[in-house]
């Protein structure tokens, strides 16, 4: 079996490890430099993308979108839950509407990808070794009543994404069972590594770059329940009690002066 991925990053890197140790041939490219791979794309029996839009267009659509459409690999991209902006706190699933948020041209690429056959793994905030709340302790917490936030153990994603070789094509939400306050992780992760928690801190007060401000625009809670029931997919740490206290042994945390209430979709 030969996987080609769009743009090694940090979750496609421990997917091709993971497969790698099973017999797999996987090959791939940055994010930057991908012309000229046809030959690859012709010679995989799987075809992952985690390159997110480069401003309104996907650049792996433009560039091989007529070759993704022929083939008869399997296509896998790993997308946003973004795209269903926001809903107020409330439980969003793969049948609620996607682009009325802040990230359309991810939503648009979303659709493409769903068009094309793929199985569009939709993402959270992603956390894990040497990406998590241990990792990163900021100088304060943001207090904002009834904000919660869904996240999902990179390795839990490589497990989703493993399960989905054998499922049908569509869309699927992993996340872990139990979205929670980022002030809420942090204090935990602040226990864990035996230090106090940072003062919560009003978000009208907070001194926050515009990505991490952006971030508190949007509330929701991702429903994952079609991942377990057509993939069989169960995460290995349904809540960020479990995920951290898994890291917390292996971990040096970093004091910073803000951080953002969830690892970056698109930092993959």
């Amino acid at each position: 079996m030969r996987l080609f991925v769009f743009g090694l990053g940090y979750t496609a890197t421990r997917l091709a490890t993971a497969l790698e140790a099973k017999g797999w041939v996987v090959s791939g490219t940055t994010r930057e430099r991908f012309a000229h791979r046809e030959a690859d794309l012709a010679a995989a029996t799987h075809i992952l993308s985690s390159i997110p839009p480069d401003g309104e267009a996907d650049p792996v659509l433009e560039a091989y979108g007529d070759a993704l459409a022929r083939t008869d690999a399997w296509l896998g991209y790993l997308s946003s839950t973004g795209v269903y902006g926001d809903t107020g706190g409330a439980w969003v699933d793969e049948s609620a509407p996607t682009g009325t948020g802040r990230r359309t041209a991810r939503a648009a690429a979303d659709a493409t990808w769903l068009g094309l056959g793929a199985r569009v793994f939709r993402l959270p905030g992603i956390y894990g070794p040497g990406r998590s709340a241990l990792d990163r302790i900021p100088g304060q917490r943001i207090d904002k009543a009834g904000q919660v936030f869904s996240r999902v153990h990179v390795d839990d994603i490589v497990a989703g994404v493993i399960a989905g070789f054998d499922g049908p094509p569509g869309a699927y939400n992993l996340a872990d069972d139990a979205p929670a306050p980022q002030a809420e992780v942090i204090a935990h992760a602040c226990q864990l590594l035996g230090r106090p928690a940072p003062p919560l801190v009003a978000l009208e007060q907070a001194e926050l770059s515009p990505q991490a401000r952006a971030f508190y625009a949007e509330n929701r809670r991702v429903a994952n329940g079609k991942a377990k029931r057509v993939l069989g997919w169960r995460p290995a740490y349904p809540n960020y009690r479990l995920g951290l206290r898994a890291l917390s042994a292996t971990t040096s945390p970093a004091i910073t002066k803000a951080d953002p209430p969830a690892a970056s979709h698109d930092q993959r």
